[in-house]
């Protein structure tokens, strides 16, 4: 019992950076593609809603509405890139190819395989929210050097985000059960967390659920960066997409471990 709990913890603080390599030249191989599919969705969000609601809406808190989409486009693109990432990618990982079966079979324990894998995709994360902050800085919606206080914040969101999907991939029997979770939870909150229109302007109880959500918490620490303004209750943020980052990796790594590990 005491040599599978720690299995499921990592052996020590670096041996996540040999899965994360491994994630890294395999995907060396696609990377141009995988770039221009993390960007797709949320720039056809950006450029569709940004310049053709953006006439009709006008200023929102102050800026127009296509900057202040582009912040919550930057935090929902580190959502679904670190979650696609983890709940496909990551799933095949584990399920289809086998892969993680064959690491286990060196001295990596199942926590660096599930540190790695989160590391790597707050990775693809990072990569999905500069990319969007660099067409935005080109079109001149983006502030600088302020910005540059974004970047942790999205490198942390996709930490957040692929945690909890991790639980996900630890659960789901086959591809075809994540799909509820991407229709059920990412698609609802990626509007109520205030990405896509001001979270104070919907009913009280729904923003009451929106200050919970680890969407809204990011959005509120990369909107001020991007837009060159003061951010409020930093701590608070971090703090709790920190607790979203480390307590869904402890569930998800004893679910896999009983998964994996019976």
């Amino acid at each position: 019992m005491g040599q599978g709990c720690a299995a499921a913890l990592p052996a020590n603080p670096w041996n996540w950076i040999a899965v994360w390599r491994r994630n890294y030249l395999a995907w060396k191989k696609v990377a141009l593609a995988s770039l221009l599919g993390n960007l797709a969705d949320p720039m056809v969000s950006l450029f569709g809603l940004g310049f053709g609601l953006g006439m009709m809406v006008g200023p929102v808190e102050g800026t127009s509405y296509i900057a202040f989409l582009t912040a919550g486009m930057v935090a929902a693109s580190a959502m679904t890139s670190s979650t696609f990432e983890t709940i496909y990618a990551a799933f095949g990982r584990m399920h289809a190819q086998r892969t993680w079966e064959g690491i286990l079979y060196t001295q990596l324990t199942l926590g660096d395989i599930v540190l790695g894998e989160l590391a790597w995709a707050a990775s693809k994360a990072l990569l999905a929210g500069v990319g969007i902050m660099i067409v935005a800085t080109v079109l001149g919606y983006v502030t600088w050097p302020s910005a540059l206080y974004a970047l942790p914040v999205i490198a942390l969101t996709g930490l957040a985000f692929a945690s909890l999907a991790m639980v996900v991939t630890a659960l789901a029997p086959s591809y075809d059960y994540v799909v509820f979770y991407q229709t059920l939870i990412l698609t609802p909150m990626l509007f109520i967390s205030g990405a896509v229109f001001p979270a104070s302007q919907m009913p009280g109880g729904l923003q009451q659920v929106a200050g919970f959500l680890p969407l809204a918490h990011s959005i509120e620490l990369i909107r001020p960066a991007m837009l060159g303004r003061p951010a409020v209750s930093v701590g608070l943020h971090i703090t709790a997409l920190c607790i979203y980052t480390v307590l869904p990796f402890f569930l998800s790594a004893v679910l896999l471990r009983r998964r994996l590990m019976p």
